[in-house]
């Protein structure tokens, strides 16, 4: 689990942020009937490549047609919180 943090970590230094899409769709066999779906991962605004390729899979591969799309994205790690420590303390 370490390994993962570490690499999301050194992604949102890269300019990924997290990213959550709500993903609502048509039941296949109730075309009136909408399902929802959340997805969730780190992606690059404002293109958001890896939501596109998921996307992209879903209209080719799944059977429930997609009805929208809301994307919401924060900056977990800005600037500000980002502070050079100028003291050290060594506690025994």
């Amino acid at each position: 689990m370490a390994r993962r943090e570490h690499s999301d970590f050194l992604a949102m230094l890269e300019g990924y942020r997290l990213t959550t899409a709500e993903i609502l769709y048509r039941l296949p066999d109730h075309p009136a009937l909408i399902q929802s779906y959340i997805w969730q991962d780190y992606d690059l605004h404002p293109r958001f490549p890896k939501l596109t390729t998921f996307l992209d899979f879903w209209a080719a591969k799944l059977e429930g047609p997609l009805f929208k799309v809301t994307v919401a994205h924060s900056g977990l790690v800005k600037p500000a919180e980002l502070k050079l420590v100028g003291s050290e303390f060594r506690l025994n």
